[in-house]
């Protein structure tokens, strides 16, 4: 097998798997509906992209891979059976990409990229994630290694697929409960099942599901006992957490907020398997944050405007926590969220919970919701999130004009981002 095509290449998961699988010596092609930042990049490191989707694009693959959202129909998948080409979904082509490699997977309904973007500044390997790591500038970083730092992934069942040498468990919160047909036994059997596939196992035993492990031999971190004196320290302006673990002493990372010494913590435990302690230490000073994770987009003395992937509610209540406390410590005296649901399934499923995770905010601003090609769910915003007298736009370029003072902070997964950033 030797060339292989990509329906929806400029998705944040297919495009590592392509960068990764060019670096192996395949020959990767890739197409998508229009194109984006990721696409022009791709492009630029030699791997053919074209758009939109063709039935000219496939020729003479060995393998097509396919995004979970291609449909049926789609015309390049409907060309390559016709062709008898083997097409395969990024779940299904997990085994035969990672099958013979040293995998460490780390998942969970938040905190994934972020952990698995500190494993990767602790462990040597490839990395393979959900987001693009400052540190390596890109979402997959090659190293002729058989190591791979992989961030799996639980909404479709894919990380039953990624052959886990470590499992690293950063919750098992219900989420994506949509594709496991709102079956929680359904849901936390797939978790235990891709915890037992592991040879070492690290778990933050805290969680409610996780909890319930006894039998299983893991690493347990329990946050309220293992995680002593979280101190937040301002270099530069930009945040960083110290932190105490367990007997290990003291450790910094950069970010802000209990739950990035939390992510932290998992990582460096799931790193002593490879590396020492004093190596883990040292090496996670090199975990530059990631793209969209509390990326801190703009910075003055009276102004900082940040953009986050969040878009469930407990994660967008701990980085409000932590803007708040950021805010506080650069002298801001105003915190203003925008926040662009992400799919009408989740907002419904989780509405008291976005409801309340906005707490202690001063304003909030609410985008249309981001719907990722679902079908529209009646929601009334106005009166759910009344208490908050929020401001409904239909885009960010004249609000943000006018937002010109303390913290503003924009959470989603969908086009917010741009918007942010005036893309």
């Amino acid at each position: 097998m030797k060339y292989i095509h990509f329906v929806g290449i400029g998705g944040i998961g297919l495009s590592a798997l392509a960068r990764y699988l060019q670096k192996e010596g395949f020959v990767v092609s890739g197409s998508d509906i229009r194109d984006t930042k990721i696409t022009k990049k791709l492009a630029l490191e030699g791997i053919k992209v074209s758009v939109p989707h063709d039935a000219k694009n496939i020729n003479n693959q060995d393998l097509v891979i396919y995004t979970a959202v291609a449909k049926d129909d789609n015309v390049e998948l409907v060309e390559a059976r016709k062709r008898g080409i083997l097409t395969l979904s990024r779940k299904d082509a997990l085994p035969l990409i990672l099958k013979d490699r040293r995998v460490f997977a780390t998942c969970g309904a938040h905190g994934k990229s972020t952990t698995s973007a500190m494993l990767a500044s602790l462990v040597e390997g490839s990395v393979i994630i959900g987001a693009e790591s400052k540190q390596f500038d890109t979402n997959m970083h090659y190293m002729a290694s058989n190591n791979v730092i992989f961030e799996a992934d639980e909404s479709d069942e894919s990380f039953l697929n990624s052959n886990p040498f470590v499992a690293v468990v950063t919750n098992a919160e219900p989420e994506h409960m949509e594709h496991y047909g709102y079956d929680l036994k359904r849901f936390y059997g797939a978790y235990e099942q891709f915890l037992r596939s592991a040879t070492i196992r690290v778990i933050n035993a805290e969680d409610k599901f996780l909890s319930t492990l006894d039998d299983m031999d893991a690493i347990r971190f329990y946050p309220s006992r293992d995680l002593k004196d979280i101190e937040t320290v301002i270099k530069n302006g930009e945040p960083f957490t110290s932190f105490i673990l367990k007997d290990l002493g003291r450790f910094e990372v950069w970010g802000i907020g209990e739950h990035i010494a939390i992510d932290a913590s998992l990582a460096v435990l799931a790193s002593l398997s490879e590396i020492d302690l004093e190596s883990a230490r040292e090496k996670l000073k090199n975990y530059r944050g990631i793209k969209k994770r509390f990326d801190i987009v703009q910075k003055r003395d009276d102004f900082a405007l940040i953009d986050d992937y969040g878009h469930h509610p407990t994660e967008i209540k701990a980085t409000v926590k932590s803007a708040k406390k950021y805010a506080k410590l650069l002298g801001l005296n105003k915190v203003t969220a925008i926040w662009q649901p992400h799919k009408y399934s989740r907002t419904h499923d989780n509405l008291e919970g976005f409801v309340e995770c906005f707490d202690g905010v001063d304003d909030l601003i609410i985008l249309p919701v981001w719907s990722a090609g679902e079908e529209k769910i009646e929601i009334d915003f106005e009166k759910e999130f009344k208490r908050y007298a929020p401001t409904y736009v239909n885009n960010l370029k004249e609000t943000l004009k006018k937002l010109n003072s303390g913290l503003v902070i924009g959470f989603g997964a969908g086009d917010i981002t741009y918007q942010l950033r005036g893309a």
